[in-house]
């Protein structure tokens, strides 16, 4: 079997699983932790659009089981929160990764890691406006609190800013046990899982990693 043949099987495996554990009899079964409803997807960045495939399949498979499906991209609450800094402030940000990377690249991206940090990290960032979008939809259909779920994607278009396990650990808690699933473009390896395949593996276990 061909390498794309081995990674397009992983997808269907993953969202077979998937898709088992989401319509379980008891309730969602994502997680062996009662009140750590989080798992992960992996796959390889090229896959991107394949994967896209799958989870429409598997978004239309649970809305006829009866589920409410919430698809959160991270790429735009990012963009959103850039643009709420106003136009002229994005603007001297450009033009000053502009002057930064001529000189240097490296620097240039350290200065814009600066600035996107504080909208990507930590408790009140892109992890408050996940908070916020899942349990406001929890609350809008409390008759389907066992037949909900939120799906984060689009965490390889905020590359290198995005680390899925600060965001996993401040939302923690903070998603009215809703299960949630992070679509995860990187590699899964024997130390963890290593983030677009270049970053170095991290080890996190808690979330269920499908298949």
């Amino acid at each position: 079997m061909s390498m794309t043949g081995q990674h397009t099987f992983g997808l269907v495996a993953a969202f077979t699983a998937l898709r088992k554990d989401l319509v379980h009899d008891e309730g969602p079964h994502i997680s062996t932790m009662r009140n750590y409803r989080f798992a992960i997807v992996p796959y390889r960045p090229e896959e991107e659009f394949a994967l896209r495939d799958h989870v429409r399949k598997l978004t239309h498979d649970l809305i006829g089981s009866g589920f409410v499906v919430l698809p959160i991209s991270l790429q735009k609450l990012l963009l959103e929160r850039v643009r709420a800094m106003g136009p002229e402030v994005v603007q001297r940000i450009v033009a000053m990764e502009r002057a930064t990377h001529a000189r240097s690249p490296e620097r240039g991206l350290e200065y814009l890691r600066s600035k996107l940090d504080p909208l990507i990290e930590g408790p009140d960032g892109i992890a408050a406006d996940c908070s916020r979008l899942i349990t406001d939809h929890a609350r809008r259909h409390p008759e389907q609190a066992d037949r909900m779920l939120a799906i984060l994607g689009r965490a390889g278009a905020i590359y290198p800013f995005f680390r899925y396990s600060a965001l996993l650990k401040h939302l923690d808690g903070r998603t009215a046990n809703v299960p949630v699933v992070l679509l995860y473009p990187g590699e899964r390896r024997d130390e963890g899982l290593s983030f677009m395949g270049i970053e170095p593996p991290h080890g996190d276990y808690r979330p269920r990693i499908y298949p």
